[in-house]
């Protein structure tokens, strides 16, 4: 297994200190997140990630991206893109970007399942954005992935099964994300690995535990929530899923996206990579 970083865990670096920071610590890879963000007076994950490539422009930034990456001696385990099935002009610029970089694969976005309409419906829709997806891939020369993601259509391994079942696993594959199914989707990780077959094409590591504060709604019950947590700290055994991984013949990317916030960044992604090059130790 090769060990990356997706940047949306790491907001408070610009893209070229992330790239040499990663580098020095030994990590082989990073995973550029690419989206066109809110503005924020202060780095979050998910706005004024200064680690963030503009969708806007992207064209032109292919070079600055690629000349970070290389300068730092990382390879790419993919782009972490965030246009959805359905957004095609975006999805096509996110193929060709990755088949400019060499970047092999791009996450594109499934629907989520809290915007009212019927399920069914908009798995119907997305089959057939997904059939578009695998042939402008294939063309492209690249792989989109769908990623295993609470709140939208895939959350599980056997959701993602029904909606790309049949197209081609060169070009369409899953990522298995041990953190999200913490919070949705958990399935025994071997018969997921197995469901998937060619399909699992990437894995994402983060964890996440549920927590309350002892609230009650109005019938009684205790209400539940869940949050990120150091890989160590989570309800999920990342020793255990990856040994899973390794007895069933994966050897691709592990891609880190470490949404905790109990360390400083750059001792959170040292640690982190120590703790994984601990269990896969451990395992051999």
């Amino acid at each position: 297994m090769r060990f990356s970083v997706f940047t949306a865990s790491t907001p408070d670096w610009e893209p070229a200190e992330a790239a040499r920071t990663l580098a020095s610590q030994g990590w082989e890879g990073v995973e550029w997140r690419v989206v066109d963000q809110p503005a924020s007076d202060f780095p979050g994950f998910w706005a004024g990630n200064r680690s963030t490539w503009p969708l806007t422009g992207l064209e032109e930034s292919l070079p600055a991206i690629a000349a970070v990456t290389n300068d730092a001696g990382l390879a790419m385990s993919g782009i972490g893109g965030y246009a959805r099935a359905d957004q095609h002009e975006d999805v096509e610029r996110m193929l060709a970007a990755t088949a400019a970089l060499g970047a092999g694969q791009v996450r594109v976005t499934m629907p989520r399942t809290d915007t009212g309409a019927a399920y069914p419906a908009v798995q119907r829709r997305t089959r057939e954005d997904l059939e578009w997806v695998a042939s402008r891939a294939a063309e492209h020369g690249v792989k989109a992935l769908v990623e295993l993601h609470h709140e939208t259509i895939t959350p599980s391994a056997s959701a993602a099964m029904r909606l790309i079942d049949g197209l081609d696993p060169a070009h369409v594959g899953v990522i298995h994300d041990l953190g999200n199914l913490v919070i949705e989707g958990r399935e025994n990780h071997v018969a997921a690995f197995q469901l998937l077959g060619e399909y699992l094409a990437h894995v994402h590591v983060k964890n996440a535990r549920w927590v309350t504060d002892g609230s009650r709604r109005d019938d009684g019950s205790l209400i539940w929530t869940h949050e990120w947590a150091p890989l160590r700290d989570g309800q999920a055994h990342v020793g255990g899923y990856l040994r899973d991984l390794a007895d069933h013949g994966y050897d691709g990317w592990v891609t880190v996206e470490d949404f905790s916030t109990d360390l400083p960044l750059a001792e959170r992604t040292a640690d982190d990579l120590a703790f994984l090059r601990s269990l896969v130790s451990a395992h051999v």
